[in-house]
């Protein structure tokens, strides 16, 4: 491809041109802010909400392919027109959201939602916004005997660890967890995923609730104590609140060529670091974490997930170093994990499979095109994702072509995990425990159906959120609704194993069932791995 190059010529005749299309974009990605800010603000005629339900039926009708797996047709046909008949006057888009979001949990996939319509940011307030952090972000949530608690803290704060959240403002954070708990689904009847997921995103659900806000109350519970602390937005450079000022003026250090050189190094070394563990930052923790427990013998491998980073090199690393020190036992920590990349678990299964195998079936769609839909769904925010969208189009659909066949009436997308494949060479061959809960979900419980039904691992916790027989996800398509621009998503491919139980609608089962208490939590015990480590040492 040729990058027009800009000069000082007079005579350039690409620069007028280039500079007046730059412009035009400027004033239109403006303009596109406001207007969808206008857009959900206002009051949406009875009749124009009512089209935008029938419009986002109609297309999970067409296009989701096994819509009715656990609610049967009649029954979701009654929930979305009574949808319909419950708005009986004008709302705005967010009022909207809020019932749109309680009707489509009734599809009962966990990868069918509604997104939240939130006011759109210009520039200038992006510009500002960049310039703070939220104080709430520090903490992180668990939803345990039946109430919300501070598990852990990124930074400040750790006093609150353990402290239960009975308010946020003035709401009861009861009342908050019914409603909220409304708002999506697992797949099939699971309930662990519920408790697990209000949990963890406790302060998200608040924010698509209410829209942006720059401070918020909570009134917390530890020990016998009640009181309330105020969350705000603060510049990135303070400590509660305070700006820090260098009261001495550093001269930056002149580097001679070689300390140069070593601090490129340095940063290229750490930039492939964060790129293999698959670095979080505003966590300050990494995806993928791997040690060694009980001087060698026992690995520990903890995945947050499976979507951040490359995954070949960090597996490889790790097996490469359980196979030197001739490790007894494997530990993989799947808890609080929600899935990602189909082609990363495939991965990580093939150095545990201990003999040729076949991860997954080929995904039954209703489209012909997958990729190419879930791609042209998706709404461009800059001119950068508009020409990249435009790049990718024909490939994709040359890829589609060729993977997409029919098969005794049905569309099959043909996977390249679903192909039979031999173990790794670096396999571990030796016992493997997988700890899972009602948060594992999607990739997670693949993964453990996978491990479960091989006889390759011992799964200890709850049940996952993801159900064991299949689940509806692969390429995601988002449907705009044409007048409230409320956005449903959904997936387009089915993704099940060769195993499957007669059971419809659960997720997998643990093999040693184990529920964490929040006395656990006081006392610094993790039940599920101490259960694990006994079980090594008998």
């Amino acid at each position: 491809m040729i990058i027009p190059c800009f000069t000082n010529s007079k005579n350039n005749p690409l620069k007028k041109p280039l500079i007046t299309l730059v412009v035009v974009l400027l004033f239109a990605s403006c303009g596109s802010v406001q207007k969808y800010n206008q857009q959900i603000a206002t009051l949406h005629s009875v009749q124009e909400l009512h089209e935008d339900v029938d419009v986002a039926y109609k297309k999970l009708q067409k296009l989701h392919p096994r819509l009715y797996l656990y609610t049967p047709k009649e029954t979701l046909d009654a929930k979305f027109d009574s949808l319909k008949m419950t708005i009986t006057k004008p709302m705005n888009s967010h009022d909207f959201y809020k019932k749109m979001t309680e009707t489509v949990a009734n599809v009962r996939q966990g990868h069918a939602g509604v997104i939240a319509p939130i006011r759109k940011l210009d520039k200038k307030e992006r510009k500002l916004r960049n310039k703070k952090k939220f104080e709430l972000n520090n903490l992180n949530f668990e939803y345990l005997d039946d109430a919300v608690w501070v598990k852990s803290t990124v930074d400040k704060d750790s006093a609150l660890i353990g402290a239960q959240v009975q308010k946020i403002n003035d709401e009861l954070v009861s009342d908050l967890v019914k409603k909220y708990s409304k708002r999506f689904s697992s797949d099939g009847y699971n309930t662990t995923f519920y408790n697990r997921r209000v949990g963890l995103f406790l302060s998200r659900y608040y924010y698509y609730d209410n829209g942006r806000f720059d401070s918020i109350q909570m009134t917390f519970k530890k020990n016998d104590s009640v009181f309330k602390k105020m969350f705000r937005r603060i510049p990135k450079d303070s400590v509660a609140g305070k700006i820090k000022k260098d009261t001495v003026k550093k001269t930056p250090k002149k580097l001679t060529k070689a300390e140069r050189k070593l601090a490129k190094k340095k940063r290229k070394l750490k930039f492939k670091n964060n790129s293999k563990y698959g670095y979080i930052a505003s966590k300050k923790h990494y995806t993928r974490n791997f040690k060694f427990i009980d001087s060698n013998r026992i690995a520990y491998m903890k995945i947050r997930g499976f979507t951040r980073g490359e995954y070949e090199d960090f597996y490889k690393e790790v097996f490469t170093k359980i196979d030197s020190a001739k490790s007894k036992a494997l530990v993989i920590d799947l808890r609080d994990n929600s899935g990602g990349r189909l082609k990363e678990i495939n991965e990580l299964y093939s150095y545990l499979a201990d003999k040729d195998f076949k991860f997954i079936e080929d995904g039954e769609t209703n489209v012909r095109f997958p990729t190419l839909k879930a791609l042209r769904s998706r709404r461009s925010t800059s001119f950068g994702g508009a020409v990249s969208k435009g790049i990718a189009t024909p490939i994709l659909f040359f890829r589609d072509l060729f993977r997409v066949r029919k098969e005794n009436g049905k569309k099959y997308y043909k996977f390249k995990s679903a192909k039979l494949q031999e173990p790794k060479p670096l396999k571990y061959g030796g016992p493997v425990y997988v700890l899972i809960n009602g948060h594992s979900f999607s990739a997670s419980s693949v993964l453990s159906v996978n491990l479960q039904a091989s006889k390759r691992a011992t799964l200890v916790g709850e049940e996952t959120g993801g159900a064991y027989n299949s689940t509806v996800a692969g390429f995601t398509n988002t449907v705009t609704l044409p007048n409230s621009k409320v956005q449903v998503y959904f997936g387009l491919l089915v993704l099940e194993t060769p195993y499957k139980r007669s059971l419809e609608g659960y997720g997998v089962q643990p093999d040693v069932k184990i529920i964490p208490t929040q006395n656990d939590r006081l006392n610094n015990r993790d039940p599920e791995l101490d259960w694990v480590l006994n079980d090594i040492k008998k």
